[in-house]
């Protein structure tokens, strides 16, 4: 009998799941693969299969191979699991289970498979769930205690893939790429791409050293170092030769995953022999200080996971100038971004009407700077009639005190001084111009001046201490009398003064977690589900509120409270030069129809610095701040003309795949070169549009050093299989700039430093 077998194997749409066990140990794993790869995969080798949730209980031996501390997989706990059995289940679009014992597509509906393991007296379950025609499958784990005593978690992943790769003979280390997305304030979404070689993901001679890569966030702000996304790329070998005409063709592979987390979250790269496996899910005890208690007949399911696989080049991107060995992985990147967040697709559905077609949004801040007022607010809505523009937000500073900063947060008490007449008033104005009003909130958090701050019940704590950074500290959200608060102070105050529009802010963290649960990691994640949950409560007493995400900017940029808010805040980069690098980078984590993307506008302002600031926008979503009651009449008709174009192209930003040009940005500060980034049209909604348009094509330059044009090739995707197709082209661009479309060949000229245009082709 061979050491490793096929268990069994699934085709879920163009993609396969592959269960392995080993022979030797008993032990059921998963891998992935693209459809059609079967006769590629390769079980020899020195390499163990590893079970499909990795998990660690208190009292269990910690892993060996010299990598205790720096990972908790394949302890004593994952090693005793025992494999059980393996059942398919079949879910109708009417909710009706049946079993299967077959695999294959379905057409509709889902189909689950659910693996089963014992550990003792712990039943353990990894589910993959698959929706019929879609590109992605939905992974977690659930634990069942049926012990007489309580048993206690510290790691429990959401999914684990072993054998990667699977393809191939012997070690594959040098072909193996990891992408990661890092971020920090208002620079969110950098693509960080490190071969397992260079990171020591490789085994020694004797095979009984383990290394691992664990990365994720600890806190409250779940994108404040990395996003919770990851994507390792198989460059595989290469043969014949490719579409790019570089004589070499990918036979490889890439997988990616996304986690659905707004606490603390890790994932983690694994190798300790020929094979490496890739999980993720909570933040263990190790790295986000969690545990979570199993009393007798509890259940616990983890927090959900993503997960998709394509073949290596797939997509016509291409990224010049980058490091000629991860130049093919890259064109695999994107794809593998657009199949993860086609599962985000279905909010698109779940949001007020008031957003179907992705209406224009002006937000004060950059214009009064966290110091609004009722007569300039008033001033501005006069301003902004019949502009198009659908709501109009009042941001920080509404509820300060006389002679203070921001740091009485919590109370939600208007400024009378700034609002002589109350909230309602300024709302109604609002109104009367035509637009929604909106207005923020920092609600979970309350500041050192507030009577709030002083109310240490309401608070969370560490140590039996309240929690607090700076001015700052955090409510309990787990209390039902919070709740009863900010009931009161924001969905009510939202009701009664007639707001149709929420953008809730967040702007510290809490660290490693805090009081009232088995673990301070625990009491943060029940702390932070609780928050999510109160988001659901707004949506629930205000259906046709739209509420936005934002964290300082982008802290907050995960799937899980993009699924209860209609869109978020991409980042604070509000006048940097480098918004459309940020804007391009943070849509292979969310969907652009859900990124508002930030315009400054000053009175200041020449046409080609107004041109750059507009078409950033056409990135994700229209936001609009600055000198919007002074700018001239000459610079509003570049904003009307903006307007109306976006209205055009929103179809295409709502409904469509990107495709991105022009040299990796190392440095924010220092741009060079150019970007461009043409987005296909697919399954648009073109209803209310005279004509059907193809993809919207956004150019930007940085430093140019003298160089006045971009010459790209447009993918099949825009212009199908016949290349004589001519498009109808509309442009938004300053004057001088020129563009010309030969077949597929896209050629922009007269272009200077820092230059922004978009074009239609319809």
């Amino acid at each position: 009998m061979a050491d490793k077998e096929i268990y069994s194997k699934f085709e879920l749409g163009d993609m396969l799941v592959i269960f392995i066990k080993d022979n030797r140990s008993g032990s059921v794993g998963y891998t992935l693969l693209p459809a059609g790869y079967d006769d590629r995969i390769n079980l020899e080798g020195w390499w163990s299969v590893e079970p499909a949730v990795q998990c660690k209980f208190i009292g269990d031996n910690y892993p060996d191979g010299f990598i205790h501390g720096h990972s908790m997989k394949n302890s004593q706990s994952s090693n005793d699991m025992k494999f059980i059995a393996q059942r398919v289940e079949n879910i109708s679009k009417d909710g009706y289970i049946t079993a299967d014992t077959g695999s294959g597509n379905r057409a509709a509906g889902i189909q689950r498979i659910i693996t089963e393991y014992e550990r003792r007296n712990i039943k353990i379950s990894s589910v993959i769930e698959y929706i019929g025609g879609t590109e992605y499958i939905k992974a977690y784990s659930i634990f069942e205690s049926d012990s007489k005593e309580k048993e206690t978690l510290e790691m429990a992943s959401s999914f684990n893939i072993c054998a990667f790769p699977v393809t191939g003979k012997g070690l594959r280390q040098k072909d193996l790429v990891l992408h990661r997305m890092k971020s920090k304030w208002s620079m969110e979404g950098k693509l960080e791409s490190r071969s397992f070689l260079d990171m020591e993901l490789e085994p020694a001679w004797l095979r009984i050293g383990a290394s691992s890569e664990r990365f994720g966030e600890v806190g409250s702000m779940p994108v404040r170092r990395y996003f919770p996304w990851m994507v390792v790329t198989d460059r595989g070998e290469k043969t014949g030769a490719s579409s790019q005409g570089n004589g070499k063709e990918s036979s490889g592979y890439s997988i990616g995953a996304q986690l659905y987390m707004n606490s603390s979250w890790q994932m983690e790269v694994y190798n300790r022999d020929e094979k490496n496996s890739l999980s993720g899910g909570i933040a263990d005890r190790e790295f986000g200080h969690w545990m979570k208690e199993l009393k007798p007949k509890e259940s616990f399911v983890t927090p959900e996971a993503v997960l998709t696989v394509c073949k290596t080049g797939v997509g016509s991107n291409i990224f010049t100038g980058c490091d000629e060995n991860y130049g093919i992985t890259l064109n695999s990147v994107d794809e593998v971004s657009r199949r993860l967040t086609s599962a985000q697709l279905i909010n698109l559905e779940n949001v007020p009407e008031s957003e179907k077609e992705l209406p224009i949004i002006f937000n004060e801040y950059c214009t009064s700077w966290g110091n609004p007022d009722e007569k300039e607010m008033e001033a501005i809505a006069e301003r902004l009639k019949g502009h198009g523009i659908k709501y109009c937000v009042i941001d920080a500073g509404w509820h300060v005190k006389d002679g203070n900063d921001w740091s009485d947060i919590g109370d939600w008490i208007t400024n009378k001084n700034k609002f002589p007449n109350g909230l309602k008033k300024t709302a109604d104005k609002i109104r009367e111009c035509g637009m929604i009003p909106g207005l923020w909130y920092e609600m979970e958090v309350v500041g050192k001046d507030s009577d709030m701050f002083k109310n240490e019940d309401m608070l969370l704590k560490r140590d039996g201490i309240p929690i607090q950074t700076m001015f700052r500290r955090f409510l309990d959200m787990r209390k039902p009398e919070v709740i009863d608060y900010l009931t009161e102070r924001v969905i009510n105050n939202l009701k009664d003064n007639g707001f149709g529009y929420l953008k809730v802010d967040y702007n510290d963290n809490l660290g490693i977690g805090c009081d009232g649960a088995e673990s301070q990691g625990e009491g943060m994640r029940q702390s932070l589900e609780a928050s999510r949950d109160f988001f659901k409560k707004i949506r629930k007493e205000i259906p046709e509120i739209v509420i936005e995400n934002c964290s300082s900017g982008g802290h907050r940029l995960e799937p899980s409270m993009q699924a209860v808010t209609s869109m978020a805040s991409f980042s604070d980069a509000h006048e940097w030069q480098a918004i459309p690098v940020i804007a391009a980078n943070v849509t292979r984590a969310i969907l652009p129809a859900q990124s508002q993307i930030w315009a400054v506008l000053r009175a200041k302002d020449d046409e080609k610095r107004l041109y750059y600031s507009l078409s950033n926008t056409f990135l994700g979503r229209m936001c609009l701040s600055g000198d919007m009651s002074t700018i001239s009449e000459e610079q509003f008709k570049i904003v009307d003309e903006a307007i109306a174009f976006y209205k055009k192209c929103a179809p295409v930003i709502k409904h469509g795949r990107n495709f991105r040009y022009g040299p990796y940005q190392n440095s924010y500060n220092e741009l060079k070169g150019w970007q461009v980034v043409v987005r296909a049209a697919e399954n648009g909604d073109t209803k209310n549009v005279s004509v059907s348009p193809k993809a919207v094509i956004v150019v930007n330059t940085f430093a140019m050093e003298g160089k006045d044009t971009i010459e790209i090739e447009l993918p099949e995707a825009v212009l199908g299989s016949n290349p004589n197709i001519e498009p109808a082209c509309e442009c938004f661009k300053r004057k001088g700039i020129g563009v010309e479309l030969d077949g597929r060949r896209l050629t922009i000229t007269g272009l200077s430093d820092f230059d922004g245009a978009v074009i239609l082709l319809s």
